[in-house]
């Protein structure tokens, strides 16, 4: 005895084990048999819990008693609920299994099936607002914004421009207004009479003796920018409702007066195009009554101002009746001396600048060279420029300027705020990021039931529509993509949206459409050279919109599977300008080499630079091969061409022409 692994130890050798004497040392070193310590409090507790906890398919979960609040961010996962309620995952995904819904641990799941599993639990489940996160992860950066105006005396804040939001029905003239105010001309350019961008701007008028100034947004009219709307509502101080005297009121008009009354904003009503013979200002004042605006002369206490921006009669009476407004009952004042905060109004991908953002200051003063994080976009601030496009150092409250030097594009509502450092602006996007992707991951999962699913197992496929989304801004993107999650059809069919992103559609979008048989739909960008050829190569269908009601049309059909034959645009030709001659008589002329297809005499185009359509509805107006006049021009030969009164080219843009063909009956 005494030899081998398991001999007699000497007395009093503490051994392996917890205990006084501790447990014999298993072969190799391995603890030997049990401790004889006590068990933990909490050791035993958990024990007693589990023995209590009733078991749902097979598994023992601690349950809440009906009552208890577990808060969870948008997005979480099993296991992050599993976390706050000290239970483990996998126990809580055979729950889930067992309530007829699939999810793995780390899956991100929407709202409604944390609700089914929490009250199944005996949880109260509680998503946390995305303000709220929000608030939570600046905190977690010590910006706390809210203490941060609770703060600030009265000595520390200085008056302010209002920022004004003008809004009213489609075609009311909103913009021919503000044209009016700037006298400029934002009109012709936009597509079908609908502004589809945001812009803002700043405008100094006299009133009572004293150069005022007053910032105006104007936002679209159609109802596909509501959430753009409904952000725009939140930095505005006041609203002026614009309604059209021939009209009255128009749905939007009532959709624009309930985002202006639930934000709590000050509403001046301009009743535009007194000018037309079938005006009746009146009519608009009694309809509006309906909607609690009472008239001034009908003694309420709303401003209504009779304007035409056409014939530009009272204009000067409505900036008046703003500053009025603003100076009776608003306290429009800022701190300008800290670190600037505000909203990012709109923002787009510029090829030569980067990432270009519309911002607002709110509050505090933005300079050249800050560190700024405008939503899940951060960078340094390396120019600024006004709405005239003029360099700008530094910008006030109430301010919107152009920001260059963002990593990426924000969407049109973030906040934005200046850090100290850099290094805090960027983990502040990232960590805004991951939330962004877990939201979206909720979002995009389509909840299967087991039915469902094997069902869908025994057809041999789930029929769904999948999207790529580009636009030239980011609001138009988010528009563009909110309208769609919202058509309504049957569940035999789905849409999902595979990537959505701002620029020029690239040969990696046409990849990932090949990849998931999607449809790339371009908002007011083409595609560039590389994108074109291999979706043409590949037959993926990339279709061009400028105006969004036609997408959100065309995808409802396809959707419900009766999209009609009707005319198409093919491009029949494109040509690249390598020379611009300039002439007295005729304008400029791009000398030009053909790249593809023929191009013909009289035929509609359209001028592209760094694949945005710049110009659209133009025509061929003039065609010549060296000195002869020419009927077409094909592939590989150089040629004069002349757009008319049109001048606006340079050397490397893109002359695309186009036919309209009739689709063939499917």
């Amino acid at each position: 005895p005494g030899t081998g692994f398991g001999g007699p130890r000497p007395a009093g050798g503490g051994g392996r084990g917890r205990g006084p004497g501790g447990g014999t040392a298993g072969a190799f070193g391995r603890g030997g048999g049990k401790s004889k310590a006590r068990k933990s409090k909490r050791t035993k507790r958990q024990e007693f819990e589990m023995r209590e906890a009733p078991s749902l398919g097979g598994v023992s979960v601690r349950r809440g008693d009906g009552n208890t609040v577990i808060r969870l961010r948008r997005g979480a996962s099993i296991s992050d609920f599993a976390d706050k309620i000290d239970a483990n995952p996998a126990s809580l995904v055979t729950v889930l299994f067992h309530l007829g819904e699939m999810a793995t641990a780390t899956e991100s799941l929407d709202a409604a099936t944390f609700e089914v599993l929490g009250a199944e639990l005996g949880y109260v489940i509680q998503i946390v607002s995305p303000e709220d996160e929000d608030k939570e992860l600046l905190e977690g950066f010590s910006i706390d914004l809210d203490a941060e105006y609770a703060d600030e005396s009265d000595e520390d804040l200085q008056q302010r421009p209002p920022v004004v939001t003008v809004m009213g029905h489609v075609d009311h003239g909103k913009t021919r207004l503000l044209d009016a105010i700037r006298n400029a001309n934002v009109v012709a350019g936009e597509a079908g009479g609908i502004t589809q961008h945001i812009g803002a701007y700043q405008v100094h008028t006299e009133h009572e003796g004293i150069d005022r100034a007053i910032t105006f947004i104007d936002t679209p009219g159609h109802e596909a920018f509501t959430a753009m709307r409904a952000r725009g509502a939140e930095v505005t101080d006041i609203a002026i409702l614009v309604v059209a005297a021939d009209d009255g009121i128009m749905p939007q008009t009532i959709e624009a007066l309930n985002h202006a009354q639930s934000a709590g904003v000050p509403i001046v009503v301009a009743v535009n195009k007194i000018d037309k013979p079938d005006a009746n200002p009146a009519k608009v004042r009694q309809q509006l009554t309906e909607f609690g605006l009472v008239a001034e002369e009908y003694g309420g206490d709303v401003m209504f101002v009779d304007v035409s921006a056409r014939e530009n009669i009272g204009i000067q009476d409505l900036l008046d009746a703003v500053l009025l407004t603003a100076d009776a009952g608003l306290d429009l004042r800022a701190n300008p001396d800290k670190d600037a905060r505000g909203v990012a109004i709109e923002a787009k991908l510029d090829k030569g600048r980067g990432a270009v953002a519309t911002v607002l200051i709110q509050s505090g003063t933005l300079r050249v060279g800050d560190a700024i994080v405008a939503g899940t976009a951060y960078g340094r601030v390396r120019a600024m420029a006004d709405e005239n496009g003029d360099a700008v150092l530094e910008a006030t409250p109430s301010r919107p300027v152009q920001v260059q030097g963002l990593s990426s594009v924000p969407r049109a509502g973030d906040t934005f705020l200046v850090t100290p450092e850099d290094r805090t602006a960027r983990q502040i996007a990232e960590k805004r990021e991951a939330v962004e992707r877990n939201a979206q991951l909720a979002k995009a999962r389509k909840r299967i039931s087991l039915e469902d699913f094997t069902r869908a197992l025994e057809e041999g496929k789930v029929e769904s529509l999948n999207l790529i989304i580009k636009g030239d801004v980011s609001g138009a993107v988010e528009a563009l993509e909110e309208s769609l999650m919202k058509i309504e059809v049957d569940d035999s069919v789905q849409l999902r949206i595979l990537h959505r992103g701002v620029g020029a559609i690239t040969a990696s979008d046409i990849d990932l459409a090949t990849i998931d048989n999607a449809i790339v739909i371009g908002f007011n960008v083409r595609p560039d050279v590389k994108a074109r050829e291999r979706a043409a190569r590949e037959g993926v269908d990339v279709r061009f919109y400028n105006v969004i009601y036609n997408a959100i049309d065309d995808i409802e059909a396809s959707l419900t599977g009766m999209l009609k034959p009707e005319y198409e645009e093919v491009q029949s030709g494109v040509a690249e300008i390598r020379e611009v001659f300039r002439s007295s008589k005729f304008g400029n002329i791009a000398g030009v080499i053909v790249r593809s297809g023929t191009i013909t005499r009289n035929a509609k185009a359209r001028v592209i630079r760094d694949g945005v359509v710049i110009a659209d509805g133009l025509a061929i107006e003039s065609l010549r091969r060296f000195k002869d006049d020419a009927t077409e021009v094909r592939e590989g030969y150089e040629c004069g061409i002349g757009l008319g009164k049109y001048n606006d080219i340079q050397i490397g843009d893109e002359i695309e022409t186009i036919e309209m063909r009739e689709k063939p009956r499917g």
